[in-house]
């Protein structure tokens, strides 16, 4: 089975593959690859719909060229607790932020998030973030405040009086209650639009549709929440059983 990086040549391969609908397995067998490795590909580099061969192999030189520097700048060393590899938990961040991308969150809070959740700590400052991701404390700062605004992190004061960003085990939870809330607002806002537009007309009977699917899906997504949330606190069973 060959090793290392993929060449540019296997990259195309990849894109055909996708393009005709095969599965990562398949594509992983015709390449002789772990699957693991084309699936990683595929996520980091935009995705099954979107991946380009020749857009991936650049990328991967510059990314190559980011953990150099980084490994330079001694930013490796903080990676690699627990005896993790710095590279796999590098490449981790990037697939778990083109996933979150994909979802509609903008890349740049995406990158804030993945390198909180990853943390340890769980816990940054600004500056620390701006470090670790080799970005401005501009578009930290712009980052910070979508990701306050949606509840997927909240800030605290430390010691130093240095402002602290934390994402807790309820992110997802909290995320969802910011996200119902939303949601509700459209269920209300379409309810009046059906008393403007005239009852039984069919654009209200449309606004009409919306807010009932809307209030039904929000109000089974809240319950299952809700049931739910003392798995965000579960420490995973480490006996195997």
């Amino acid at each position: 089975m060959p090793g290392g990086r993929l060449t540019q040549q296997e990259r195309q391969q990849i894109a055909l593959g996708l393009a005709d609908g095969l599965a990562y397995a398949e594509i992983a067998r015709g390449l002789d690859r772990p699957t693991s490795t084309i699936t990683r590909e595929v996520m980091r580099n935009g995705g099954p719909t979107a991946y380009r061969a020749d857009v991936a192999h650049r990328a991967t030189g510059h990314r190559a060229a980011r953990r150099s520097q980084a490994a330079r700048r001694g930013m490796q060393e903080p990676r690699q607790a627990g005896g993790r590899d710095a590279g796999e938990v590098l490449a981790f961040e990037e697939v778990f932020t083109t996933v979150l991308v994909q979802s509609g969150m903008p890349k740049m809070m995406s990158r804030v998030l993945v390198c909180l959740i990853v943390t340890d700590t769980g816990t940054l400052t600004a500056s620390e973030l701006a470090q670790r991701l080799q970005v401005s404390p501009a578009s930290v700062s712009k980052a910070i405040a979508y990701l306050e605004e949606q509840a997927f992190i909240r800030r605290e004061r430390d010691e130093r009086r240095r402002d602290r960003y934390i994402v807790d085990n309820d992110v997802w939870y909290q995320s969802m209650v910011a996200s119902a809330r939303s949601s509700a607002q459209i269920v209300e806002t379409a309810e009046q639009g059906v008393g403007i537009l005239g009852a039984g007309t069919p654009a209200a009977t449309r606004l009409e549709n919306i807010a009932r699917f809307m209030a039904f899906v929000t109000e089974n997504i809240m319950r299952a929440a809700d049931q739910a949330r003392d798995v965000l606190h579960t420490k995973p069973d480490s006996s195997g059983q």
